[in-house]
């Protein structure tokens, strides 16, 4: 007799999902999670909550006007799908369309969840409307953030749980999978010591027992790479991206370790497109950390200038909240794996959010009184901590004393004064008319058409060197790593293909561990919002189709 019908690897969203999908079809469910039950929920509650909708209510009450052909055209601009083994993923890029334009949002809304009502533009591009990028926003924060993506969720499994149909067995360490016959039926591992260390800490890995597990199917969702930066420089595209940075700052807690890839594939499943990655540009090293070497990301508006660690002005399109991988690329091809922003402080209280439901306690907290602060004289709580005790940060009133600023900090090039102050005023003059042949400025001004960013993400347009608007602000930013874009290869069921493509019998995968879907539903490039709604997706399927 089989310990459960379906065991569920990993306590993340994906998941969560799968295992409350299927228990509601009264499958006995196992979930197991190597860290403790305080990490239950895994990257998903330290999430911003962005959920990716086409033709919502929130983008029609602010204007905007989507269709589901304007996203495919975006989504299949971005992914670029162009390798004989994207038959799946492409297929499942249609199907998490037709689910983002069609039942997401009110299957969502009917379990609780409910969003903030300006719609963020991010990742927009910012090239030809073929190509990559979001044409219109889409990006719809989670009232909650990542714990309020997670809420439903949990409650249904918690019910479940209590009516017997779900266990969480918490600190259990998947070492294997187990075959029998090919088929796999189950999970061997080991059992860890509990450690009472916080959420997002790194864990002990100290083994106290063993376990192993039958069950009449498996479903992998354990996430992605971003936690064990071995494994992403040694899966790093170096033909498109260039050679991996030498430093990067981690955007996922240690646990984040790829360990299930791999123990995946030796039990047959295929993995594909691993050299499909997701990092953001715009990491911040955390005054503050809670895992090890932990980074945050600025998530920017349009106007701060970006100069490279020569002191070079990037452009088009390589502005703030354009086109990550494009200027990852573009950083990577100076030889330095660092740059700068060089801003105001008119910017930096207007335009930067920072990633993580720790670092928006308004929205976290659904505390309205504190969120309507964004709109005061000052940069946010967070943002002013960062600019505080951030070692990242440099704050002066003269744009010389600003560069030596940038200077002392150690591990730089030095900059040159003049180079910096010639290229700001070139900007600055182009300030003075309604035009500009300045692609970033012209992007300013087309930012503000929308009456979400004119209200909350884009300040007004003013000289960069004009007292009235500083402090001077220069920011370091670094690499930071978060997503894995391929992984396991699944059909629309989410059932794990194995080299000739045909299903592996008795094992499902989800979540990041399956790149969001049939091994890398974004193909090269995502558009934001895309991810927590991959793994409820993906979760979803998986959950439905298990055992049948």
């Amino acid at each position: 007799m089989v310990d459960c019908d379906v065991l569920v690897i990993g306590g993340g969203l994906a998941g969560l999902v799968a295992a409350a999908e299927a228990a509601d079809r009264n499958l006995k469910v196992i979930v197991l999670d190597q860290e403790g039950e305080q990490n239950l929920g895994g990257q998903a509650f330290w999430s911003l909550g962005g959920l990716f909708f086409v033709d919502s209510p929130e983008q029609r009450r602010m204007r905007i006007r989507d269709t589901l052909a304007l996203a495919r055209q975006d989504w299949m601009g971005s992914a670029a799908f162009d390798r004989a083994e994207d038959h799946w993923p492409r297929l499942w890029a249609e199907a998490y369309l037709d689910f983002a334009a069609g039942e997401k949002r009110s299957w969502l809304h009917q379990q609780g969840m409910r969003w903030f009502p300006v719609v963020g533009w991010a990742e927009r591009g910012g090239a030809l409307a073929s190509g990559h990028g979001n044409s219109v926003p889409r990006f719809h924060v989670t009232w909650g953030t990542g714990p309020g993506v997670l809420a439903p969720f949990i409650r249904r499994l918690k019910d479940h749980e209590a009516n017997g149909r779900v266990e969480f067995r918490f600190r259990h360490q998947v070492d294997g999978l187990t075959v029998t016959n090919g088929t796999v039926t189950g999970a061997t591992g080991s059992i860890l010591k509990a450690d009472p260390v916080a959420r997002g800490q790194k864990s002990s890995r100290d083994v106290i027992g063993a376990f192993d597990l039958s069950a009449g199917a498996v479903i992998v969702a354990s996430g992605g790479i971003g936690g064990n930066h071995d494994l992403v420089r040694r899966n790093w595209p170096v033909e498109r991206l260039g050679k991996p940075p030498g430093f990067m700052v981690a955007g996922v807690p240690a646990h984040v370790d790829g360990r299930m890839l791999a123990i995946t594939e030796a039990a047959g499943g295929a993995i594909i497109n691993s050299d499909r990655m997701w990092h953001y540009t715009e990491g911040l090293r955390n005054w503050d950390p809670i895992w090890p070497n932990h980074g945050i990301r600025i998530l920017p508006g349009p106007s701060s200038l970006w100069f490279d660690a020569e002191g070079n002005r990037f452009p088009a399109p390589y502005l703030p909240g354009f086109d990550t991988l494009g200027t990852l690329k573009a950083i990577m091809a100076t030889g330095y794996d660092y740059s700068w922003f060089i801003l105001t402080k008119a910017i930096i209280k207007k335009e930067f959010a920072l990633s993580g439901s720790e670092q928006n306690p308004d929205l976290t907290g659904k505390d309205i009184g504190l969120l309507m602060k964004r709109l005061g004289k000052n940069p946010a709580p967070p943002v002013q901590a960062f600019m505080d005790k951030g070692a990242d940060f440099i704050v002066r009133d003269r744009l010389e004393d600003l560069v030596a600023g940038m200077n002392a900090l150690p591990d730089v090039r030095p900059l040159d004064a003049g180079k910096i102050r010639t290229q700001i005023e070139a900007r600055d003059r182009e300030i003075d008319n309604r035009f500009s042949k300045d692609a970033q400025v012209t992007a300013i001004r087309g930012a503000r058409n929308y009456l979400g960013d004119k209200i909350m993400r884009t300040a007004k347009p003013h000289r960069i060197l004009d007292p009235s608007a500083g402090p001077l602000i220069a920011v370091k930013l670094n690499i930071l790593t978060r997503k894995t874009l391929g992984g396991l290869h699944t059909d629309l069921e989410s059932r794990v293909l194995d080299g000739t493509g045909n299903p592996v019998p008795g094992l499902w995968a989800a979540g990041e561990a399956a790149g969001f879907g049939g091994g890398g539903v974004h193909g090269y490039n995502a558009l934001e919002g895309t991810f927590l709604g991959g793994c409820i997706f993906s979760g979803r399927n998986a959950g439905r189709s298990v055992g049948r």
